[in-house]
């Protein structure tokens, strides 16, 4: 199984998991003309899409759903709250189909498990994507809010994590956002700041984690490497060996192999127990 981020934060968020007869996004917050340049740099060819899962109905995940669908009869899930606020991007000729939290359903190969989050959208989900065969499984939680129960349950035992680390808290109390959108982003429905994701990504870790990748980084209240810096000192406390890098805006990451991964970081996870 194979991931990568055609790009991550506030201007974007796309992310595409390859098996070997299966390939999806999960959420479209580029134009269609971005990520199909986005794709083509990681050797996937737009028309090859079989599915785009959607979690929630901002923008950033949203932007390019319509224009794709349209051009390239990708069919578009989403839930029924989101397709409401989401009709707009829509013109009748799209295969949109519905899905709903806490209920897998299955896109050829994969099974995606969403399940609900704390955000301030309609209906915001995050999802697992379990790949039948290798038994791999890949969470992505991009805007969290906070991290409950429920997404502590849904996120554990995976392979491979695609977590949010939005914001470093001084940053955000120094930058230029209003008062009243620094609290928005700094609430429990916003999103995680760096040692916020470090403290989840801590809890979730197992053996076979073999990758994190930190998402939806602020341009304006965050730095890769101050970002890199919290979570990876944290998680090497707790004996952590494995792949971990931060998205970028503008460009995609690198395919992952999540296998190759768990072969060449593996061993060393065993010192967690």
């Amino acid at each position: 199984m194979k991931v990568a981020m055609l790009g991550s934060g506030s201007r974007g968020n796309a992310t595409i998991l390859v098996g070997e007869e299966t390939r999806i996004l999960v959420d479209a917050g580029f134009s269609a003309r971005q990520m199909a340049r986005r794709l083509e740099v990681l050797g996937i060819e737009p028309e090859s899409l079989d599915a785009i899962v959607v979690t929630h109905d901002h923008g950033d995940h949203t932007r390019g759903i319509g224009v794709w669908a349209r051009r390239y009869g990708t069919p578009v899930y989403l839930t029924e709250p989101t397709r409401a606020v989401c009709a707009g991007l829509f013109r009748g000729r799209e295969e949109v189909r519905s899905y709903q939290a806490g209920r897998p359903f299955r896109i050829g190969e994969f099974r995606v498990d969403p399940f609900l989050t704390v955000h301030d959208a309609a209906d915001p989900v995050a999802v697992t994507v379990y790949r039948e065969g290798c038994g791999t499984r890949v969470g992505i939680a991009t805007d969290l809010g906070r991290p409950t129960a429920g997404i502590r349950h849904s996120l554990a035992g995976c392979d491979f994590l695609i977590l949010e680390a939005n914001h470093d808290e001084r940053m955000l109390r120094s930058g230029p956002y209003p008062v009243s959108v620094q609290a928005r982003i700094a609430s429990s429905h916003g999103h995680l700041s760096n040692h916020a994701a470090a403290d989840f990504a801590r809890e979730l870790l197992h053996p076979r984690l073999a990758g994190i990748l930190l998402a939806h980084l602020s341009a304006e209240c965050n730095r890769p490497e101050l970002a890199l810096d919290v979570v990876g000192g944290v998680l090497r406390k707790k004996g952590y060996q494995g792949y971990l890098a931060a998205a970028g805006q503008d460009e995609p990451t690198e395919l992952l192999v999540i296998e190759e991964l768990r072969e060449r970081y593996g061993p060393g996870q065993l010192s967690l127990l």
